[in-house]
This record gives C-alpha cells, sequence and structure tokens, in this order.
C-alpha cells in the first residue's frame, strides 16, 4: 500500500492545500495483474481538531485498505465543517464533492462510478460526509457517518458564554452564517434529505453508527428516526463505546464490511 503525501493549489480554497493518499499500487511484481481494475475510493474526513493523518495515527485503515484493494484519500479541513466559506473565499464543500475527486482521479487510476466512489468520516467529518455525500448524490454512491456531528439544534441555540471558543455562537456563524436560517437550508441534513427525496433523486446508500457512550448519541438517533419515518433505506448501528478512537477504529472496519468490497487474495491482485 503506497502511501502519499500530495501538496497542490486548489481553486476551491484559493491556496496551497495538502492531502494524505493510500493507493494499492505497490503490490509485489508477482502478484501484479495487467487485468487490475481502477481502484474503488474512500474519501475519509477527519474530525474537530484533526488533520489529514488523524486516520492512519488512530485507526488501521492502511491495513485494511490494503486487504480489499480500496484507495483512501484523506483531506484537511481544519475546522471548518467541510462547508462553503464564501465570505472568505473558501469552499470547502466544492473542494471535497468536486475538485478534490477531480484531481485525483486525473492523478491516480481511481474508477470514475458512482458505485465505486465512497465518503466517510468521524464527528464533524461524519456531518461532512453526509452533507456533502447528499449535495453530491450523483458523484458519491455510499456515505458513511461515525459518531456523526449532527449538532443542528446546539448550533441554533448555542451563545458566547462557552469557555472553548470553538463551541461559541460567533465561531458557529462563521462556519453556518446566519444561524436562524440553518434549519431551512442546505447545511441541515434533515432538509437536505427532504429535498432531495422531493425532486425525486437518487439517494446514496448510508450508514450511520454511534457509541451508546457519545454525547453525540441523540442526535444520531433523531437523525436515524427521521431516515425511517421517510422512507429512507439506511443501516444505523449502537455499540458500547465513547467519542474516542477505539470506537472509530473498531467500527471504520464495519464501515469497510459494509462498503461492496472484496478482500483480495495473493492470486487475484
Amino acid at each position: 500500500m503506497a502511501l502519499i503525501q500530495v501538496n497542490f493549489f486548489s481553486e476551491s480554497l484559493q491556496r496551497t492545500v495538502d492531502f494524505t493518499a493510500l493507493i494499492p499500487a505497490d503490490a509485489p511484481i508477482e502478484q501484479r495483474s495487467p487485468k487490475t481494475k481502477p481502484f474503488k475510493t474512500l474519501y475519509l474526513l477527519h474530525g474537530l481538531f484533526g488533520d489529514r493523518n488523524d486516520w492512519l495515527t488512530g485507526t488501521r485503515i492502511k491495513r485494511w485498505a490494503a486487504e480489499r484493494n480500496l484507495a483512501v484519500i484523506m483531506p484537511s479541513a481544519e475546522n471548518k465543517f467541510y462547508m462553503n466559506l464564501e465570505i472568505i473565499g473558501e469552499n470547502h464543500s466544492d473542494f471535497i464533492g468536486k475538485e478534490l475527486v477531480d484531481f485525483t482521479r486525473r492523478l491516480f487510476p481511481l474508477s470514475r462510478k458512482r458505485e465505486d466512489t465512497f465518503i466517510a468520516g468521524l464527528s464533524m467529518g461524519g456531518y461532512g460526509a453526509i452533507v456533502n455525500g447528499l449535495l453530491h448524490h450523483r458523484t458519491f454512491g455510499y456515505v458513511a457517518g461515525l459518531s456523526s456531528a449532527l449538532i443542528r439544534d446546539r448550533v441554533v441555540q448555542s451563545t458566547n458564554e462557552s469557555q472553548r471558543p470553538l463551541f461559541r455562537r460567533d465561531f458557529y456563524e462563521t462556519i453556518f452564517g446566519d444561524l436562524d436560517k440553518v434549519p431551512a437550508s442546505e447545511k441541515n441534513p434533515e432538509f437536505l434529505v427532504k429535498s432531495l427525496l422531493k425532486k425525486k433523486a437518487v439517494l446514496p446508500q448510508i450508514y450511520l453508527c454511534c457509541g451508546t457512550e457519545d454525547n453525540l448519541l441523540a442526535q444520531n438517533r433523531l437523525f436515524h428516526k427521521m431516515l425511517m419515518k421517510e422512507g429512507v433505506a439506511h443501516e444505523y448501528h449502537e455499540s458500547k463505546g465513547a467519542h474516542d478512537w477505539d470506537y472509530w477504529d473498531t467500527n471504520i472496519l464495519k464501515v469497510l464490511d459494509w462498503l461492496p468490497l472484496e478482500k483480495v487474495t495473493a492470486e487475484e491482485e
């Protein structure tokens, strides 16, 4: 499994950015096949306070992706929730759902098929994966959110009293804009789902999971219930665990088992 660090200029973000890629292109020569297909690809998003290397240091994603011949692309979003921030010229949603996909497909032998293109993330990245997977539903065939920060109500009701700057209303306003407008906007996953259903759009396959000791459990349960009410097919799982890497390491493997992937033997590579 080749580990590649990439640096390039992003039009969407108007600056030079970095991402980390895992590309299963370096099998021993006796195991290679000239018939190797373009790689299925997982765009994997980090959480608040994290960066593009979080999944590498916190989980065994490199080993498990190699076993499944899966390419993994891990970008950084700082603490911007993977949303477009037009006022400062940083369009993170456009970057994740369009530019990064297009760029990596030009750079690496990745499949261009919707059914081979996946997006997942944890916490803030779970929110980013769900929202951008829905916004760019023609690109992503599968979406997975682990301990997703589905914090619409917390955002709308926030104040500036928190001791942590990133949990204050001022911070949320820089990300989401007018907070009173969030519930009826594309920044609200529930609104986005209902809007796409009205348009009869084909939604991605959806996988949600959250630990029973996680303080985001209630929000994930509400989103699950909304999907059930709207008749949206999806998988939802709760299991013992907190908002930590022990939980995410265990459950990213379950996500990979859910995705349409097969383990690769030496004879098949």
